[in-house]
């Protein structure tokens, strides 16, 4: 495993699992938490997952490695939209496991520019992709201009 140096690190606290409150400690992000019906949990309205938490910062971590690649190689990626969603299901070998899709679009870039600046930030950069690589399915869908 790759050593980091620490530049930032972000707290947050939860309570109650899946069916409480989590907050950083900053009061940034705050957020009841309420598993879906589809899981067999109570639905609540107006409140969120884990899962919605981690769609919302690979989206946006991963435009922030696509906008650092393409200022590398002098395309301007700073509009494109990322859109993760994030599956919930049992595993083979048990327990629950997850898969992402990430949407990458940006009508301003050819296809072929903004797919091989999409697979660098990929594999290069982003930290959440350097994460889950190996332990979560992560596929990309580019679309380009």
């Amino acid at each position: 495993m790759d050593k980091i140096t620490p530049l930032y690190t972000a707290h947050a606290s939860a309570t109650g699992g899946r069916n409480g409150h989590t907050a950083s400690d900053d009061g940034i992000v705050s957020i009841d938490l309420s598993v879906p019906k589809a899981m067999g949990g109570p639905g609540k309205e107006g409140t969120g997952t884990p899962e919605h938490l981690f769609a919302a910062g690979y989206a946006a971590c991963f435009g922030g490695a696509l906008d650092f690649i393409g200022k590398q190689h002098k395309k301007n990626a700073s509009a494109a939209k990322i859109t993760a969603a994030v599956t919930i299901g049992p595993r083979e070998g048990g327990g629950f496991g997850l898969a992402v899709e990430l949407t990458i679009e940006d009508p301003s870039l050819p296809q072929a520019d903004l797919e091989a600046l999409a697979q660098e930030a990929h594999e290069k950069i982003c930290p959440y992709s350097h994460a889950t690589r190996g332990n979560v399915d992560v596929k990309l869908t580019v679309k380009g201009g």
